[in-house]
């Protein structure tokens, strides 16, 4: 199979398998935003803007895991500081990631390729790094089944421009079942001392600084 082929074979396998696990899920989808509602309040969604493909920006979507919790100057809290037990296992259990679903059927993300990270740090890669646009980001990805969040910047952005150079039909299917086996052992979640991983901008600095 031509590669080209098998891109158009994934793109249609994407939104197929979407709306199926879409459909089979909802129960679960609305049993976890009534249990947000409650523990957490609302809104129940967590949206932000996020470069996709050809560093398009749209609109990522995930289960909130955080309270509004702010300071006396009305800035919200650290990370770390506004997550919640309930929280915390939503994100163990990566069933905060179930509204990307919805994602995938916009045609925004697919369900394996580079993670979609934060707008700002699209200044900050070099020419190589800024390779992990060149596909649709994705609900996992190689460097999520090396390690996740506990992996160092340099180790993470590489895994993403791997698997672009080495991707087939193939690969995607033992990411995601590798993928399986992360979720049932709630492994990498995060880095420790962040509520997920340290800033890549932070990262960025400490190594200049170390020069």
């Amino acid at each position: 199979m031509s590669r080209l082929m098998s891109r158009l074979t994934k793109n249609i396998a994407d939104r197929l398998v979407a709306a199926i696990a879409f459909i089979v899920f909802s129960p679960l989808i609305l049993i976890v935003g009534v249990l947000i509602r409650f523990n957490l309040g609302s809104p129940i969604f967590f949206t932000q803007l996020r470069p996709g493909k050809d560093s398009k920006i749209f609109t990522f979507y995930k289960f909130r895991t955080m309270t509004d919790a702010k300071d006396a100057a009305g800035n919200l809290l650290p990370d770390g500081d506004r997550m919640t037990p309930f929280g915390t296992w939503l994100r163990k259990t990566s069933l905060d990631e179930l509204p990307q679903l919805l994602n995938v059927l916009k045609g925004d993300m697919s369900f394996v390729g580079p993670r979609p990270l934060m707008i700002h740090y699209l200044d900050l890669y070099s020419p190589e790094q800024a390779r992990r646009h060149e596909v649709l980001p994705g609900i996992t990805g190689l460097a999520q089944t090396n390690g996740r969040n506990t992996i160092d910047w340099d180790k993470r952005l590489k895994l993403d421009v791997s698997y672009i150079d080495n991707w087939s039909l193939w690969l995607d299917v033992k990411i995601l079942l590798a993928t399986v086996w992360k979720v049932v052992k709630r492994d990498g979640i995060n880095q420790e001392g962040h509520a997920t991983c340290e800033d890549f901008g932070d990262y960025l600095s400490k190594l200049q600084s170390t020069k």
